[in-house]
Parts: C-alpha cells; structure tokens; sequence
C-alpha cells in the first residue's frame, strides 16, 4: 500500500505508541500472613473474657450468690419436709396433728397464764399505790391530832382579855373540853398546840400550857364548823358566861380559814406499843 492511501488517522496511531500494561499488583500475601476472620460469636466471647470486674459487681455477685444458697436450701428443706409427709402413713399424721395441738393448747394456757400474772400485778401495784396514799392520808389526819403538821380550815377564833387577872387554868381547860365536845379538830392557844396530853395548870397571876407559859390576853384558834363550836361556848352557864363572871371579856369570830401552825415534836410512848408487832 503507497504512501497516499494511509489516511490522517492511519499516521496518528502509527505516532502513538502502544498502551502502557497497567502496573503490577504486589504479590499477594501468604494465606498464613493474613489475619483470620472472626464469626460474631468468637467475638463476643472475645469481648466478654477474660471479664474485667469491679469492686461493686464483685460484691453484688456474692450477694446474689448468698441470696440463691438460702433460698436453694430453703426449697429443699421445705422439699424434704413435704416429702416426709407425704410418704407419711395416716397414724403419723394424725399423731403429728395432736401434738400439734397439744403444743398449741399448751402455748395458749402459758399465754393465759402470763396474763393473768400481768393482771395480778397491775392489781397489786394498783392496791400498793391505793394503799400508799391511804396511808399518807392517814398520817396526815393523825399528825394533825397529834400536833406534829400544821393544819388549817373553817373554825373560830376566841380571845379572852383578862385584865383583873381571875382567870385560872380550869377555866381555860374547861374551855378546851368544851371545844372538843364541839367537834374541834385541831386548838392552839397562843402559839402552843393542844394535844390529847396536854395538861394546863397556874402559874402566878398567869397559866402554863404543857409547861409553856402563856399570859392574857389568851387568844383560841379552832378548827372546826363554826356552827357547831361557838353554839357551845354560848350555852346558858357555859365556857362564856363563866369567864364573864370572873370580869374577863369573851369575844368569837368566826372564819372560813383558820390557820393552826404552831407544832409538837412527835413522843415515843413509854410503854404502849402497836398490837400488830
């Protein structure tokens, strides 16, 4: 073929050289080189072990593990005792059921029992507190009568002025009595308390009470109902008429409040002892 018949696109790939071979790839590596590949499950172990446990967890691990055991042993407890009763024969269980009961009846009498103890000594202390107080009660009415508390409640009071100095201690003792025999709880004449002992007797121009002396005018404090105490100084031929015989002024107040605070030292008896020794 001439020159003329190559055509303008014959010469230009006759110019261009041929192609380029694309470059090697680096040889493959060795099947034993390459890292395997791993299944999901070998991965999730791989991702759970070795664990990496803490403090916390480890301690709630033994807890649970704790709480299993009891329970584990529990089940079987209860287990061994329904397979005990289930293979039991009728007798035994009626056996177990009577002693059952009588454990239970004897429960309930030691309960009865227990609480009838309790009421007892509720009783008691109740009756000792009762007590108590009836005996304070009753040592404060005998320490009035006996003069050893003060005292004070409704009553009179009763002043004889004696200024021609007539007056003699039977006549104050007459006084004394005739008060008692009114219903008088507690007496004191000036600033002595009268007792069941006292005892008055003349001194000179003046008397003495259980040793005291005392001189007019001699002021009576009494507690009482004044109802009943000044009636009985006024009677025809009485305490007052008798003094105002003898030129001594007689006057009776009467009060709501009489207060007798003048006190005696509390005497052992010589010779009289409590029958209940």
């Amino acid at each position: 073929m001439s020159n003329q018949d190559e055509t303008p696109d014959n010469r230009l790939r006759k110019e261009l050289p041929e192609e380029v071979p694309a470059a090697a790839s680096p040889p493959a590596e060795n099947a034993s080189e390459r890292e395997p590949q791993l299944t999901g499950r070998q991965r999730l172990v791989k991702g759970l072990w070795p664990p990496r446990v803490t403090r916390a967890q480890l301690i709630v691990a033994v807890l649970l593990f704790g709480l299993g055991f009891g329970l584990a042993i529990q089940v079987a407890s209860n287990s061994d005792s329904d397979s005990a009763l289930r293979g039991a024969r009728q007798e035994d269980l009626v056996r177990i059921l009577d002693e059952l009961d009588d454990r239970t009846q004897r429960l309930e009498d030691e309960k009865q029992g227990l609480e009838k103890q309790r009421d007892e000594l509720e009783n008691s202390s109740d009756q000792a507190e009762e007590a108590r107080k009836q005996t304070v009660e009753k040592e404060r009415q005998l320490g009035i009568l006996a003069g050893t508390v003060a005292a004070q409640g409704p009553g009179i009071t009763m002043t004889i002025d004696d200024t021609k100095g007539t007056v003699e201690a039977d006549m104050l003792l007459d006084a004394v009595q005739e008060l008692r025999a009114a219903g008088a709880e507690a007496i004191q004449v000036n600033g002595v308390r009268v007792v069941a002992g006292t005892y008055l007797t003349d001194s000179g121009k003046s008397v003495s009470v259980d040793g005291n002396k005392i001189n007019a005018p001699y002021r009576f404090k009494v507690i009482g109902r004044p109802q009943d105490l000044e009636p009985a100084l006024n009677i025809p031929g009485g305490v007052v008429q008798t003094l105002e015989k003898e030129q001594a002024t007689v006057t009776v107040e009467r009060s709501d409040k009489i207060v007798v605070d003048a006190l005696r030292a509390a005497k052992r008896p010589d010779y009289a002892r409590s029958s209940s020794q």
